[in-house]
């Protein structure tokens, strides 16, 4: 699974690239010098490039991308994730000018050039304990489809690998349990709780309690590993 490129159609979903785009493609490119001081104005002038005129207050998925290359991130870079969550963005995909300015204004960024200087603050607070847990938990919500109460596993494989994938040693394992496992969603609680696993349990899962209260997919994915390594216990 190329797990870049699935976030990236994630991020850009439901997008539909075409040369004649109605997008403003008039905005600047690179980073200018920019005034210290936050100006609300300037900020939606800015985002303005990025809407359309059919849709002035909402950036759609072509708007994302525009905005990903000027910026120059690849949409799977975990700072767009960050910034969506500092925004309090419903919909993957997709910016209101309301979320725009909220995350911006906090940020205090009006300007690419700005924001750009930000990028390395934005990875900072996956740092933090308490922030990468809220991070977690807002993805869950963020990536889902609107109609569904679980996430699809495919979706979630994409996300946990950007979320787990440099610091979580059995994430390959768990995919691979996934895969042949019968869940094809994933719900709040269980992705919650696999972000419990991956901070609480040992490798060697030997601090693992069986009668502990986690999710049965857990106990699952845990008996098949113990399984795969020959340690299983069942006769």
């Amino acid at each position: 699974m190329d797990l870049g490129e699935d976030v990236s159609s994630l991020f850009g979903k439901r997008s539909k690239t075409s040369s004649n785009s109605t997008v403003n493609r008039s905005r600047t490119k690179g980073a200018e010098e920019a005034p210290t001081v936050f100006n609300q104005k300037k900020c939606i002038a800015w985002f303005r490039q990025y809407s359309t005129p059919s849709s002035p207050d909402a950036i759609g998925p072509e708007g994302v991308e525009m905005f990903c290359r000027d910026l120059n991130v690849e949409p799977e870079n975990i700072a767009l994730l960050v910034l969506s969550w500092k925004m309090g963005a419903k919909q993957m995909g997709y910016f209101t000018l309301q979320e725009w300015l909220l995350g911006l204004t906090d940020l205090q960024c009006d300007s690419l050039a700005k924001l750009q200087a930000k990028l390395n603050y934005l990875h900072s607070l996956l740092l933090d304990s308490s922030h990468f847990k809220s991070i977690y938990r807002y993805a869950f919500d963020f990536s889902r489809d609107k109609d569904q109460r679980s996430l699809d596993i495919e979706t979630a494989k994409a996300m946990l690998g950007l979320l787990l994938g440099r610091q979580w040693s059995l994430l390959n394992s768990f995919f691979q349990f996934l895969d042949q496992s019968r869940y094809r969603v994933l719900n709040k609680d269980q992705w919650c709780n696999v972000l419990e696993f991956s901070r609480a349990v040992d490798v060697d899962l030997k601090n693992y309690d069986v009668d502990g209260a986690w999710p049965v997919m857990l106990d699952e994915f845990v008996e098949w590993l113990k399984v795969n390594r020959g340690e299983s216990n069942i006769q």
